[in-house]
Order: structure tokens, then C-alpha cells, then sequence
């Protein structure tokens, strides 16, 4: 529902958020007052020690105190319940509830202070028990207040006064348009420094310069301008969240039509060049989770990890010119050596130097397949953060390549940091020369496979191919990347696992369908992240939010039984049931009301105005073909064993929508798509030896 507006102010709760923290406290309290009614009937005549009529005094006030508050806490706990999230109507008299039990917050500090001075009084000698129920009592209601005031400094909103007078329509009513578009002005503008310093504050532990206060900017106005067309409150999106997933699990359990359902023949040309590519996804997935060194490995072995790593701390390790950036104790180095399985000496370069646009990588020989391979790390800091968040549009131009388009700008500068790394610092060419001799090919095709910078006379007696991979972060940087290095490397290969959605432009995935393959699994989060689906998903939390019949308190606790303990999908009743198709695609006042103003990248989408104004942030695509790995006996439930996948190709248009479920954050993970892989290559092994 739209913020509760006390004092003047907006605040970031709703008037029916007061339900189960009232309820708890309401428990604390009677459980509290309880006690004390019986610490006072028993030793009501035993208050004749020194000091005893200032605890007399004290229970008694306390009691009456606790009374009040018990019955404030109850009708605010009632009038909290009623009505729905859309319909505050039977809560308008909530705020002057509130005001009272507020109110009622400056007796009870007053008593804890005089609770406190009773207690340290030295000069009281009354009944050990009674003292100590004393103290217990002082503690708890300290607790309280500092719990009270905590939650007020969370639910504070910095922007509720402005946001306030804006909400209520005054801006239209009480002024000229240009004093009006001034305010509005005005209220951006301080919408996006106060998301500039929250920002800030979050990263105060890096080094910021230049790239930093741009980066900062940039992505206060993106969330500016995501937060700022709705007025709903976090609980608000937390139920949303909980009735669209209810929703998606229906739909999933209906019978899809045949033209849905992706599938090929065993003996397909289709499914041959599946199983190819799952057997070299699985390969270079050790190198992408790799890059992500000692937290990586870790990670996954929790009790032999730090052992295995000491050991190794002291073992000789490359000259300091092939490794940038600061390796404490070998770490990440030696995790990537066990990870990788590799040698010392099949490491060209490795860099773990990270700053923002600039994330580490290594290149390395892999004779398994006869590859040299560049690894990006995903991310793993602020830093990386910073980058991914970073995601303005910009033009992507390259020479002799006509499908130029939109790109990440985070990601494509990230890019064009190891680009500069791998062809002005000569990486790539020593690379090449190390690599093992093979046969010698046509003098043609050397020359058409090395970029001018490298000498063909050195390098025509080798037939090692180029790799590029990395896992999120890493995978949407190797992608770009690999579109970089696309004309200098014909025979160029780029595998990017869980690559983030919003990443190239229609006419940029189309041409990357040569020569890039995407690795996605389950419901992953990233891979369906852009600002388009996140626009769509806001649409789609108002939309259900608004229209549910239920109140809040009943939608979130039927939520948490049903992500802990599964069942089947509860059946809230909506305004939207009954409805004809036509009116489905109207909005209801109810979630008119939710809505301050349209987004202007959604509003451009929905109304098909891009030839004319493209929007702010125009949809961007996965890269490369899409290799899809979903669980083929689907499990709901976060911890289960023996999963068995299935894996198909896919397109872009089936992630062009987040889908909310318990897994799509753990299906983004590194492991999970390691242990996915290798358990179709185990299978596809397995088949062909039968």
C-alpha cells in the first residue's frame, strides 16, 4: 500500500506492517506484565527494606504502565489487520494509534532511567529476588526503546517529506506548471543524492576516484529512476514476490502447448552438436570458477581447503612479471593450480589487480584441447559491483563489423581493459609463441586467423585455438570481449556461464550465435536481469499486489509456510478473476493508486513508441546460443539429492522474464553449474559406452 504518512512525512512501512511486529511485541509484553503482577503479589507486603517504597512505587507504575501500552499495542494490532493492501480505508485511524503508543514511549523511558538509578543505588538492601527482577525488567525495556529506535531510523524515509507533498498532488494543484516542473526537478535531484550517498556509504571501505564518482552517479540515477514511479513499501514487494511465485508454480503445473515445448531428436544433428558442447562447457567451467581463486575453493572445500592451500603457500611460484596485482600467501594461485589441475608453467599471465571496469583474468594453455584460454573472474567485490550496476547503454563500433549495436557499459569498459591488456601488452603474442608445435597448416589460413599484430612466420607451425570463458560477471566481459578479438581470430570460441541478461542488443546476440555459446541454468536470477524485466516485474508486483483480496499479514505468513514446507500454491482471490481479456489489459484504480508516474523505459516499451524516443534503457539480450540446463524431475526445495538435469537449446525470448522461485539465486552459483555440466557429461559418457 502507499507509505504511512505520520509527523508530516512519508515513512518506508505501510499502515498493515504493524501486524506481526505489534503481535510479538504484544507476546513480550504480557509475558513481561504477567511477571511482574506476581513479583508484586507475592512480596506485596515485603517492601520495608531500605529503598523498598521507591520499588513499591516503581512495580506499581510499571504495571499501569505495561497495561497501557498492552492495550495500545492491541487496538494497533487489530486496526493493522483490517483491509487489504490496496484498500487502507479501515485503517485510517491507525495513525492516531500510533501517535499514543509513541506517546506512551516517554513514560517508558522516564521509568527505565529511575529503574536504572534504582538498581546502581548502592544504599538498596532489599530481597535478592526481587532486585534481580528489577534489573531483568530495567534491561528489557532498554532493549526496547533501542529496538524502537532502530526501527524508526530503518523505516525512515529521506525523501518523505518531499516525496509527501509530491504524492498528495499538490505540486498540480497549488502551482504554475514551471514552478511545478522545478519542483519535480528539485525532488530528482535530491532523489538521486540521496541514493549517490547510500552508495557511497556501502563502498567507503575502497579507494574512490574518478571512475568511482561517475560510476556512483550513474547508477544513483538508475535506481532513482527505477524507485521512483511506485509507491510501495518493502513488505509490499516481499508479498508480491510470494503471490507471483505461488502464481508462476500454477502455471508451471498446467499442461503447456506443444509448440512450448523444446525438444529434438536423439539422433539429431541438433542434439550431436548439444552433447559437443556440453562436453566442452563442462571443460571450461573449471577454468571460469577458477578465476574466482582461494574463495572459490573454499567454498567448495570447506575442511580440506585451507589445509591444502598452506601447503602450498611456500612452493615456487611464476616470476613476479607474469602475475599483476597482490596474491597474499599464494592463494589464489594455488587455488587456481588445483581447480585447473594445470602446471606452473602453463600460465601466461594472471592478474588480480581490481579496481571498477577493471576485473582480474589469466591466460593459460590447455593441451587437453589444445587451447589458450582466457579466463575473467566474476564478481567477487565492491568493485565488481560497481561494474555490474553500471548499465547504461553505449554504441559498441568495430571495424569490418556490420551488426554494431547496444552494449553494457559497465561490461564492454571491463572488456576493453583486458582487450588493451591481451594486444597492447603482447600477451596474446606470447601466448602463441609458447604454445606447442603442431603440424603446419595453410600459410592462408594463419594469416586470416592472426590479428596483424602477430608475426605469422612465428606462428604458422601451431594450431593451439582461442577461448575465452568466464562465469557472470566474467561471462557478460568474455562475450564482449570475444566480439572484440572476432576479426583478428576467426576460430575464435567464447563459453559465458550465467552471463547477466542485459547485455547486447538484438543485431549483436544474432551475430555472436557463431561463435559464443551461454551456459544458463534453472531460474538463474542474472540471466534474465535487465532493465526492461525488472520494469516488467515491477509491473507485475503492482499488479497482483493491488488486486489480491487478502491482507498482508495472512499473504506473508502463508508465503513462509509454503517456501519452508512446500504444499500446494494457496488460490488468493483477486479483482482480476472474472475479468474479460480485454479489461485484463486495463489497470485497475487500485493499482493506478500504486503507481506515481509511468517509468520512462517501461512506458516506452508499452506503448511502442520506440522508433520515435527510444527509451532510457532500451531491452538488451543474452549473447551467443543458449544452452538452457533445467532440473528434469523438477524439486521446489532448496536441498535435495540425486537431481538429474536436462539439457536443450533455447532463445533469448524465454528469459525475457524474471521468475521468481527459491533457486534463482543458487542456480547463478559457480558450483551449481559445474556440478550441473558434469553430470550431463558424466551421463553422455555413460551412454556411449553402453
Amino acid at each position: 500500500m502507499p507509505g504511512l504518512v505520520v509527523f508530516g512525512r512519508r515513512w518506508a512501512i505501510g499502515s498493515d506492517d504493524f501486524v506481526l511486529p505489534g503481535a510479538f511485541e504484544l507476546f513480550v509484553r504480557l509475558v513481561w506484565w504477567i511477571g511482574i503482577l506476581a513479583l508484586y503479589t507475592v512480596h506485596k507486603g515485603q517492601f520495608n527494606c531500605p529503598g523498598g517504597g521507591l520499588l513499591h512505587s516503581y512495580l506499581l507504575v510499571l504495571l499501569i504502565l505495561l497495561a497501557s501500552i498492552i492495550c495500545a499495542l492491541s487496538a494497533l494490532v487489530y486496526v493493522s489487520m483490517q483491509g487489504t493492501i490496496s484498500n487502507p480505508g479501515p485503517r485510517k485511524s491507525l495513525p492516531k494509534l500510533l501517535y499514543i503508543r509513541l506517546l506512551l514511549c516517554l513514560p517508558e523511558l522516564i521509568w527505565a532511567v529511575v529503574g536504572a538509578v534504582w538498581v546502581s543505588d548502592s544504599s538498596v538492601h532489599c530481597e535478592r529476588t526481587v532486585v534481580n527482577a528489577v534489573v531483568v525488567t530495567v534491561v528489557a525495556s532498554w532493549v526496547i526503546i533501542i529496538f524502537t529506535i532502530i526501527g524508526v531510523v530503518i523505516v525512515f524515509d529521506p525523501l518523505g517529506g518531499k516525496k509527501t507533498f509530491y504524492l498528495t498532488g499538490g505540486v498540480s494543484r497549488n502551482l504554475e506548471s514551471s514552478q511545478s516542473g522545478q519542483l519535480l526537478y528539485n525532488v530528482k535531484s535530491t532523489a538521486t543524492r540521496v541514493w549517490e550517498k547510500r552508495i557511497r556509504l556501502l563502498c567507503c571501505c575502497i579507494v574512490q576516484d574518478d571512475d568511482h564518482r561517475v560510476a556512483f552517479t550513474s547508477i544513483a540515477e538508475l535506481f532513482r529512476t527505477y524507485f521512483s514511479d511506485t509507491d510501495l513499501v518493502p513488505s509490499d514487494i516481499a508479498a508480491g514476490l510470494t503471490l507471483l511465485h505461488q502464481e508462476q508454480d500454477k502455471m508451471e503445473s498446467c499442461p503447456k502447448e506443444p509448440e512450448e515445448v523444446l525438444c529434438h531428436s536423439p539422433s539429431s544433428p541438433v542434439t550431436d552438436d548439444l552433447d559437443i558442447e556440453l562436453e566442452n562447457a563442462a571443460h571450461y567451467m573449471l577454468f571460469a570458477a577458477a578465476a574466482y581463486g582461494w574463495p572459490y575453493y573454499i567454498y567448495t572445500n570447506p575442511f580440506t581447503a585451507l589445509c591444502k592451500l598452506n601447503g602450498d603457500c611456500c612452493r615456487n611460484r611464476p616470476t613476479e612479471s607474469d602475475i599483476t596485482g597482490s596474491d597474499h600467501r599464494n592463494f589464489h594461485f594455488g587455488s587456481i593450480l588445483r581447480i585447473t589441475g594445470l602446471q606452473y608453467r602453463d600460465f601466461i599471465h594472471i592478474s588480480f589487480h581490481n579496481k571498477i571496469y577493471e576485473i582480474p583474468f589469466y591466460v593459460a594453455l590447455d593441451h587437453k584441447k589444445e587451447a589458450i584460454v582466457v579466463a575473467v573472474r566474476g564478481t567477487l567485490s565492491f568493485e565488481d559491483i560497481l561494474t555490474d550496476l553500471s548499465a547504461d547503454c553505449e554504441d559498441l563500433t568495430l571495424e569490418d563489423v556490420l551488426e554494431n549495436g547496444f552494449v553494457h557499459k559497465g561490461i564492454t569498459q571491463a572488456a576493453n581493459y583486458i582487450y588493451r591488456k591481451l594486444i597492447n601488452d603482447g600477451i596474446l603474442n606470447q601466448a602463441f609463441t609458447i604454445a606447442p608445435v603442431s603440424h603446419l597448416p595453410n600459410p592462408c589460413c594463419c594469416q586470416s586467423f592472426f590479428p596483424v599484430t602477430v608475426s605469422v612466420s612465428s606462428f604458422c607451425l601451431q594450431e593451439y585455438k582461442l577461448v575465452i570463458v568466464g562465469h557472470s560477471l566474467g561471462g557478460g566481459t568474455a562475450s564482449i570481449l570475444a566480439i572484440m578479438l572476432r576479426n583478428s581470430f576467426p576460430a575464435l570460441r567464447c563459453y559465458a556461464f550465467s552471463p547477466p541478461g542485459g547485455l547486447l542488443s538484438k543485431s549483436l546476440a544474432d551475430y555472436t550465435k557463431h561463435f559464443i555459446v551461454s551456459v544458463i541454468v534453472g531460474k538463474d536470477l542474472v540471466a534474465r536481469l535487465s532493465m526492461p524485466n525488472m520494469e516488467d516485474l515491477k509491473r507485475r508486483i503492482v499488479r497482483i499486489v493491488a488486486n489480491c483480496n487478502r491482507p498482508k499479514y495472512q499473504i506473508l505468513l502463508r508465503g513462509c509456510w509454503y517456501e519452508v514446507f512446500g504444499g500446494d500454491p494457496d488460490n488468493f482471490p483477486t479483482e482480476l478473476d472474472g475479468r474479460s481479456q480485454d479489461a485484463l489489459s486495463q489497470p485497475l484504480l487500485a493499482e493506478e493508486s500504486l503507481m506515481v508516474h509511468r517509468s520512462p523505459s517501461y512506458s516506452a516499451l508499452e506503448d511502442g513508441s520506440h522508433l520515435n524516443s527510444p527509451p532510457q534503457y532500451p531491452r538488451l539480450y543474452l549473447p551467443g546460443k543458449i544452452i538452457h540446463i533445467v532440473e528434469e524431475s523438477s524439486s521446489r526445495r532448496l536441498c535435495s539429492s540425486d537431481i538429474k538435469y536436462l539439457a536443450r537449446w533455447s532463445n533469448e525470448t524465454a528469459f525475457s522474464s524474471i521468475l521468481i522461485s527459491p533457486k534463482m539465486i543458487t542456480d547463478h552459483m559457480p558450483d551449481v553449474v559445474l556440478k550441473a555440466l558434469n553430470s550431463l557429461s558424466r551421463e553422455h559418457e555413460s551412454c556411449i559406452s553402453c
